[in-house]
């Protein structure tokens, strides 16, 4: 009979095994699925309409906050919650020193395949969560653009204050976050009636990949903020609101264009 010290010990190492194969089944299955929504959206953000909207807005904002005079390589941004890297690459390709941020390890990995590719070494990626605090020094960045990134996170409040910490004095900041839940029959019933059956397809194949994605994570919020209340929370934050605006579906999203106060 074995004794009581060996049967725990016999206990404890098959339980290490049963957790070690978990989580790496669980892998895989991030990593097939990021390597799909990342395909995915590749034709997306090139082919989707509000995208390419959403794209220029945050290029035009991001460009109008350069300095006059200084020399975009020099301007550091910081992409928040990056997925699998489009606008991170766009800025790169702007000629901005950039790093993208995802707490998506298996989205980072598909982000960092797309950078070799093609071969940016003005870009970065890295795996972490802005919000837990240790991941840049103050003052790190120039700008700082977060889109659709807020309202899924545990605790927005909490990175709105990295974000200000990461962010230089006088640094501009964008955000972009929904203002309420999409829903798959009413955007599509309300895409159809502006513009025809095309436009609808075509907000499928935004629609379907993303309510699949976000039906894995984990189940947090969602933090719809309106005009008043993103404001507020901005302000309480150290913030200057310079422009706000809806965009998007239908204005399903408010952009904001702010500015970090300067310190005395």
């Amino acid at each position: 009979m074995p004794s009581n010290e060996a049967a725990g010990r016999f206990t404890g190492e098959a339980g290490t095994m049963v957790s070690s194969a978990l989580r790496g089944v669980q892998w895989g299955l991030d990593r097939m699925l990021s390597v799909g929504y990342g395909f995915v959206y590749d034709y997306i953000f090139e082919s989707f309409p509000p995208y390419q909207d959403l794209r220029r807005e945050v290029l035009e904002l991001v460009e109008a906050a350069v300095p006059q005079g200084a020399q975009r390589g020099a301007i550091r941004i910081l992409n928040v919650e990056c997925g699998p890297g489009n606008l991170a690459i766009n800025l790169a390709e702007a000629g901005f020193a950039v790093v993208g941020l995802d707490r998506y390890a298996a989205l980072v990995e598909v982000a960092r395949e797309k950078r070799r590719a093609r071969h940016l070494t003005n870009l970065a990626f890295q795996h972490a969560d802005l919000a837990s605090g240790n991941t840049f020094r103050e003052r790190a960045f120039d700008q700082i653009v977060s889109v659709h990134s807020l309202y899924v996170h545990p605790n927005p409040r909490r990175k709105l204050a990295e974000v200000h910490r990461v962010l230089k004095p006088g640094g501009h900041v964008v955000f972009v976050n929904h203002t309420r839940r999409l829903g798959l029959r009413t955007t599509l019933s309300g895409t159809l009636g502006r513009g025809g059956l095309g436009a609808a397809l075509r907000c499928l194949l935004w629609l379907l990949p993303n309510a699949i994605f976000e039906s894995t994570r984990r189940k947090i919020g969602p933090h719809y903020w309106g005009e008043g209340e993103f404001a507020a929370h901005l302000r309480e934050a150290g913030f200057t609101v310079l422009a706000m605006r809806r965009t998007f579906l239908d204005g399903a999203s408010l952009l904001v264009w702010a500015r970090k106060d300067t310190e005395e």
